[in-house]
C-alpha cells in the first residue's frame, strides 16, 4: 500500500499524502484492510490519492482479505518472483510497486527495478551516456551485480547529476 502512494510522485508528496490517510486511523501503525474498506472514498481521495489509486488500495484490502495478498510473514517465505507475479495480478498493482515492496518492507537483496526510470538514468549518468538503457539493457547489464542488484538499485539512485 505504501508503494502505491508513492507511485509516479515526489517522495515528499508522498509523504504528504500517506501522512493525510494515516492520520484518519490515529493508535494504528497503518489501518487494518476493514478499516479500510469501511472508510469514505471521498475521505481517502481527501488526502490527494488519485481515484485509480483508491480503487487499487480499495482492491488490495479486499484481495488480503480474501487471502491474495499474502501476510507479511507469508510474504517473508516466498520467492520474489512468486511475490511479483501473485501481486500484479492486482488491478493497478505493476511490477515495480512489487519490487519497492520487495526492496523496502521485505529487504531483499537482489532487486533491480529495471522499470525505474531513476535506476536507468543513474546508470546513464554514472557511465556518461547520452541515453539511458532500456529496461532490457538494464536486466542483462544487472545480471553481473547478483545476489547484490540492491544495493546497485541505491547507488544508481543516488548517482549525482553532472551539472
Amino acid at each position: 500500500m505504501r508503494a502505491i502512494a508513492y507511485q509516479q510522485l515526489h517522495a515528499k508528496a508522498g509523504d504528504a499524502i500517506l501522512g493525510r490517510l494515516l492520520a484518519l486511523y490515529p493508535g494504528m501503525d497503518f489501518p487494518s484492510p476493514a478499516a479500510l474498506l469501511a472508510a469514505d472514498t471521498r475521505t481517502q481521495r481527501a488526502c490527494g490519492f488519485s481515484a485509480a489509486k483508491v480503487a487499487t488500495i480499495r482492491g488490495i484490502a479486499e484481495a488480503t482479505i480474501q487471502g491474495t495478498v499474502p501476510s507479511l510473514i507469508e510474504a517473508q517465505h516466498l520467492p520474489s518472483d512468486a511475490l511479483v507475479s501473485r501481486l500484479t495480478s492486482l488491478p493497478g498493482v505493476g511490477r515495480w510497486t512489487v519490487e519497492m515492496f520487495l526492496i523496502y518492507s521485505l529487504q531483499r537483496a537482489d532487486i533491480l527495478p529495471v522499470d525505474d526510470f531513476g535506476v536507468r538514468d543513474g546508470y546513464r549518468r554514472l557511465k556518461g551516456l547520452d541515453k539511458a538503457p532500456s529496461p532490457r539493457q538494464m536486466r542483462d547489464i544487472g545480471a553481473a551485480w547478483s545476489p547484490c542488484r540492491t544495493v546497485a538499485t541505491w547507488y544508481l539512485w543516488r548517482v549525482p547529476s553532472s551539472s
